[in-house]
């Protein structure tokens, strides 16, 4: 039954329940305030005294009724009575009534007054005592931090974490915990200064109440989520437990140490990420119940809503990470390979689950998602021979009149000369077609498995040789369009290859270069 609370000065005195003569609680209440302060106004000290009454025991304040006490205000069960409740309000009444009196004084007021300049005092050196200690604690965690920059937590050599991500975690502690006790301190300090006067009496005991309140049931809480807190502790330790075992056994696979015919060493990150994935789920699930408050229609329905977000924002997702997936079982290509993918040509540098990064021969790094990469046409330029690095390719149009033996022995020089190239397999020179006025011809050679360079430099040099063997020769090379022979042919005499305002190159001016070229010309 709801009731209202009656007051005297700020103090609580009872809290009236049931309906008088038509009146309810809050009418009542009203009326007997209204009364006692008409009395007292009247009064210095009053006597209370009290009567029985056929509805219950009315208290009377220097001799005028001021309220009566019902059934409806005493717990029948508990074998209280009206009149057992009336003797005892009665004493409270008295109590208050002189409090009152003595509030009302000077003395009383300053020596409220004083409290609270002690307790604001107080309340100032604890803050001062929180921002030293928060000082000091944030020089211990950043020597720390220096001292342990890039070092990592070990039991029995397994890897936790590292340091520097450890002490950050308990900076951000340390921090929140100093809040939480300035916050507690600046309530407990207001709700005490409050107190002092009659007025904001109420204010200061309901202030300090909620706050008890909330570390009541907030202790209460912890306590009763303690035996689920463990139990998701010991889901938590064994999914790690599990993983960790599973990776020493992944990383024997991926070096060769233990051979399996069902997994390739290709496939061992992707499969180790999908298991880490199913233990950590499966742990998910196990450990949901258990969360505090995960019962709660809070809790159930922020899932629900975390549910649909991904379900909406995911599918995206979802999609390039099945590619990803798809490309590191298919091993279309692996870390080191050489590849184009559509427009993009250059060193795979990373296979992603949501991307393949590549490394262009200009130093650009492009991230190609997986699942364009799933669409595209891949060419892998390193799978053309085993152990022989990767493949370089180029092509050019010569008219009919220059015998194509000359030109596959030319384009085969300009590969000798280019440095990078492999020797083995030897460079292979290919008719691609038979135009109408002019006969393709494509060159593919390998360049070196070891430290290779970038495969656009070795394309550019072998470019330049190519050019410089065919005007060495006089041939002329009528890329990309041929229609008709010239008077004289376009080539470029040796004379003039360093033109103003080019000047010879280093390597030219080598006597060893030299030799090699001469041992070259002689050689055809």
């Amino acid at each position: 039954m709801e009731g209202a609370l009656l007051r005297l000065n700020g103090r609580a005195l009872i809290t009236l329940r049931g309906s008088l003569l038509g009146f309810s609680a809050q009418e009542r209440v009203a009326i007997a305030a209204a009364r006692m302060e008409a009395i007292l106004a009247r009064q210095q000290l009053p006597e209370v005294t009290f009567e029985e009454l056929p509805q219950g025991t009315r208290l009377r304040l220097g001799g005028e009724p001021a309220f009566t006490i019902t059934s409806a205000e005493i717990d029948q069960e508990a074998g209280d009575t009206t009149t057992a409740v009336a003797h005892a309000l009665a004493q409270r009444l008295t109590d208050a009534i002189a409090e009152l009196r003595r509030e009302q004084t000077l003395r009383y007021r300053v020596r409220a007054l004083c409290y609270v300049l002690l307790g604001t005092s107080l309340f100032g050196a604890f803050v001062a005592l929180l921002v030293r200690a928060k000082a000091w604690l944030t020089r211990r965690l950043s020597g720390a931090a220096a001292t342990a920059h890039g070092q990592l937590l070990h039991v029995h050599d397994m890897e936790l974490l590292r340091t520097s991500r450890l002490l950050r975690l308990s900076r951000i502690f340390i921090g929140a915990l100093l809040w939480l006790l300035l916050m507690s301190g600046a309530v407990v300090w207001l709700s005490f200064a409050l107190a002092q006067f009659p007025p904001t009496r109420p204010w200061g005991d309901e202030l300090l109440g909620r706050l008890l309140g909330i570390v009541r049931s907030g202790g209460v809480a912890l306590v009763g989520a303690l035996p689920g807190l463990l139990f998701v502790g010991i889901i938590v330790l064994v999914a790690r437990g599990v993983t960790e075992v599973a990776a020493v056994w992944f990383d024997q696979v991926e070096h060769a140490r233990i051979q399996l015919e069902w997994l390739q060493a290709d496939a061992v990150r992707p499969t180790r990420r999908i298991f880490s994935v199913m233990v950590w789920g499966f742990a998910l699930a196990m450990a949901y119940p258990y969360v505090p408050g995960a019962q709660t229609e809070a809790f159930k329905g922020l899932s629900v809503l975390f549910g649909v977000m991904v379900s909406l924002g995911g599918s995206s997702v979802i999609g390039r990470a099945l590619a990803g997936l798809t490309l590191m079982y298919s091993r279309l290509f692996r870390r080191g390979d050489y590849v184009r993918i559509g427009d993009t040509e250059g060193l795979v540098v990373d296979v992603g689950m949501f991307a393949t990064r590549i490394r262009s021969g200009l130093g650009e790094e492009i991230a190609v998602p997986s699942s364009e990469v799933v669409g595209a046409i891949v060419k892998n330029y390193s799978h053309g021979a085993a152990g022989a690095g990767y493949l370089v390719t180029t092509g050019v149009t010569i008219g009919y009149a220059t015998p194509w033996r000359q030109v596959h022995a030319m384009l085969e020089e300009a590969a000798r000369r280019t440095a990078g190239l492999a020797a083995t397999p030897a460079p292979m020179v290919r008719q691609t077609g038979l135009s109408d006025f002019y006969v393709r011809y494509r060159l593919a050679v390998y360049a070196r498995a070891k430290d290779p360079p970038t495969r656009v430099s070795v394309l550019s040099e072998l470019h330049a040789h190519i050019q410089d063997v065919f005007n060495e020769h006089g041939v002329q090379i009528m890329s990309p369009h041929y229609e008709g022979d010239p008077d004289q042919p376009q080539v470029v005499p040796k004379e003039n290859w360093y033109a103003a305002p080019a000047g010879v190159a280093a390597d030219e001016r080598s006597p060893a270069r030299s030799e090699v070229t001469s041992r070259s010309s002689t050689g055809n």
